[in-house]
């Protein structure tokens, strides 16, 4: 949960009680105040807590020099218009998720998540160790934005449905609530998708705009009350397999700050990207359990050629980004190679070690419940 620590109270003080305004940042007695604003709902605790704990880290870590209030999606703007209010210098930040902006430059999906793409860790590696982060401010800087990964949400479900998804046929009926290339995917078959902001889904449902949706995972999707509205809830999502939420920095603010003030920023973004993803890692398992206690959700399987048709248009879809222009191109080919090279590790380490836990917990993990 978000939290306030006692030296940012004091730095704060005084400047608690003034009006949100779209003005230029404020300075006294050497503390900078700025301004965040947010794709999330307030009421969403990992995400929106994700922008607040970075906001107070960095608070912290500058010993209250640099203040950074949060705005959570529609109180200064909406969810989807943050990336232009920081390239304008409008704020000096955002939290979001770098795939609501591909109206721009579908290269942008790569830096969030992409279907059959990387997983958190390796997505990780990717921006640091495989030349992502420099392709990314490559991108960004288009728009007079830095964007760096500031936590997230890992793997996540395929989403939820009034019925079960039998065959390939049955995407054509959906109405689905779907962001990023995975709904690209969808509409080759035939579906129809929108983009809703969190805080609109419900009403969206209620409304019958959309019939079927995917958000988060079981944490947030509990939260908002997913299992008493949709009966099906698909796994495993080919969409996003490894959700990165971004820091949106104004560009010019950025390259106006020493070294010492940028270190900070992104230290505080690190030890986001560790917090965030073990919270959802941890809420994850506790809400699907939750889910199946209370409402009786059990995740249905999409059936093995339902999903290697997916994949086979998943493929397509990501490869047409390198289309799009030289750096789209550039991007798609990174992110591959770097996939690729990851596969026989995967294949040798995590997948084979998980493959043998689980069969270990089912011959031999019933003993270790007398202890």
């Amino acid at each position: 949960m978000p939290h306030t620590s006692i030296s940012r109270r004091a730095a704060l003080g005084a400047a608690a009680a003034a009006p949100a305004a779209l003005a230029a940042p404020l300075y006294a007695q050497g503390v900078r105040q700025m301004r965040m604003v947010t794709s999330w709902p307030a009421d969403l605790a990992i995400l929106s807590g994700s922008a607040q704990r970075t906001a107070d880290t960095i608070g912290e870590l500058s010993d209250g020099r640099l203040q950074v209030e949060v705005f959570p999606a529609g109180t200064l703007m909406g969810a989807f218009d943050v990336h232009d209010a920081v390239g304008a210098g409008d704020v000096e930040f955002y939290h979001s998720a770098d795939y609501y902006f591909q109206g721009k430059h579908r290269g942008f999906n790569f830096f969030t998540s992409v279907p059959l793409g990387l997983m958190m860790t390796e997505i990780h590696g990717w921006l640091r160790f495989g030349g992502g982060q420099e392709l990314w401010e490559e991108l960004s800087g288009r728009y007079n934005v830095r964007t760096i990964a500031c936590g997230g949400t890992g793997v996540q479900m395929g989403g939820w449905f009034n019925n079960a998804i039998e065959s390939i046929d049955d995407i054509a009926d959906l109405k689905m609530r779907i962001p990023g290339l995975g709904a690209a995917v969808l509409r080759e078959l035939g579906a129809e998708t929108v983009v809703t902001p969190g805080g609109q889904i419900v009403e969206a449902l209620f409304n019958g705009d959309i019939n079927a949706l995917e958000w988060v995972g079981p944490n947030d999707d509990l939260a908002f009350g997913f299992p008493k509205l949709l009966s099906t809830y698909i796994f495993p999502g080919f969409q996003e397999p490894g959700t990165v939420s971004g820091l949106g920095m104004n560009l010019d603010m950025w390259n106006g700050l020493d070294a010492r003030d940028q270190a900070i920023i992104q230290t505080a973004a690190d030890i986001e990207n560790s917090q965030s993803c073990s919270d959802y890692y941890a809420g994850n398992g506790k809400a699907l359990s939750q889910m199946l206690m209370e409402y009786g959700t059990e995740p249905t399987r999409i059936p093995d050629d339902v999903f290697d048709q997916l994949a086979d248009i998943a493929y397509r879809v990501r490869g047409s980004v390198a289309e799009e222009d030289e750096l789209g191109a550039r991007i798609n080919e990174s992110f591959l190679n770097y996939q690729r090279g990851l596969m026989e590790w995967n294949s040798e380490s995590f997948a084979a070690y998980f493959a043998r836990r689980d069969a270990a917990e089912a011959v031999f993990g019933s003993g270790q419940d007398d202890f």
